[in-house]
């Protein structure tokens, strides 16, 4: 019923704190930094790659529940709000099960996906010594 509220708060957290780090990350003297680094992708970017999956989540969320008339354009915009405290107590258990099971599974791809190509760069820089 709210289950998008989960992932539409988390990529709201990350943006900002995408913001943060990328105004942290002009701060930063090039000439400090180790060229002989592998993974030159900055944090910022990494950061955005998430967000963009968060946000992608939530919409996609969003619409299914926009469909199906969980949500309306209308207050209360959650039908769960308007029909009592068991619907409430439903709506707060599939935020805490769907919700973050999605969170969970949207931040392990990426995380994932960080991986495989930390794993690319280290096989090319081994391919590249050869």
């Amino acid at each position: 019923m709210a289950c998008f509220t989960v992932t539409t708060v988390a990529a709201i957290g990350v943006g900002v704190a995408r913001h943060i780090v990328r105004h942290n990350e002009k701060k930063v003297d090039p000439t400090k930094v180790d060229p002989i680094k592998l993974d030159t992708l900055p944090v910022s970017k990494k950061l955005g790659m998430l967000e963009l999956g968060l946000w992608g989540g939530s919409f996609i969320l969003a619409g299914e529940h926009v469909i199906h008339g969980e949500v309306t354009f209308t207050f209360p915009w959650l039908t769960a709000v308007s029909e009592g405290p068991d619907a409430v107590k439903e709506m707060l258990f599939e935020m805490g099960t769907v919700g973050v099971g999605m969170l969970a599974i949207i931040v392990g791809i990426w995380g994932i996906g960080l991986l495989v190509r930390k794993l690319l760069l280290k096989r090319k820089a081994k391919l590249a010594k050869e």
